[in-house]
C-alpha cells in the first residue's frame, strides 16, 4: 500500500492517531466516521503494513532532568556500505543519541542527542562519539530552545497532492 493507494478514512485514522494516539478504538471510529470494528480492522491492517509503527508518550526531557540537547554532525572516514552499518547499529547502542540520520553531502550523519548536564555530553562526545571507529569529525550545535516539534507528516499536504492526483 503506498499513500495514493489509501483510502480517505485510512488517511484520517492516521492523522488522528498521529494527533492523540490515546484515543480509544470508539473515539477513533468516531472521529472518522465509521463503526467501531471496521475501524479496529483499518488500525490493525495500516500497523501490519507499516503505516504505524508504534505509540509513543512524547515526554518533556527537560523536565525529566535532560537539559542538554545537541546535534552532531558526524563524517565518517569510510562510506562502504558495512561501515555505514556498523556506525548505524553503534549510534543505535548509545542511549543519549536519540535519533540518527544518515545524510547525503558534506555531513554523513546527524544525530540528535540528550543529556542530563553539558558534562555528561563532553564525556559522551570525548569518549565514544569522536573516538569511535571510522569517525573521521564531529561538529556539534547546542539547542538553546525549540520553536517547533511536530510529530509525522502534515496530512493536510498530503490530502492536497491525493485530491491533486485524482
Amino acid at each position: 500500500m503506498s499513500a495514493h493507494k489509501l483510502d480517505a478514512i485510512d488517511r484520517m485514522i492516521l492523522a488522528e492517531l498521529q494527533a492523540d494516539g490515546r484515543m480509544t478504538n470508539v473515539e477513533l471510529a468516531k472521529r472518522v466516521g465509521i463503526s467501531a470494528p471496521p475501524c479496529l480492522r483499518r488500525v490493525r491492517t495500516l500497523e501490519e503494513a507499516g503505516y504505524i509503527r508504534g505509540y509513543h508518550a512524547k515526554v518533556d526531557s527537560r523536565k525529566l532532568g535532560f537539559e542538554v540537547q545537541v546535534f552532531a554532525m558526524v563524517g565518517l572516514v569510510s562510506q562502504a556500505e558495512a561501515d555505514l552499518v556498523a556506525f548505524e547499529d553503534r549510534c543505535r547502542a548509545w542511549p543519549l543519541v536519540r535519533e540518527c540520520h544518515m545524510l547525503n553531502g558534506e555531513v554523513d550523519f546527524l544525530l540528535k542527542c540528550v543529556s542530563p548536564d553539558l558534562s555528561t555530553f563532553q564525556s559522551f562526545l570525548t569518549e565514544q562519539l569522536t573516538a569511535a571507529e571510522n569517525v573521521a569529525s564531529v561538529k556539534t550545535s547546542l539547542v538553546i530552545r525549540d520553536a517547533k516539534d511536530e510529530p509525522g507528516v502534515p496530512f493536510d499536504v498530503l490530502e492536497s497532492r491525493v485530491n491533486a492526483v485524482s
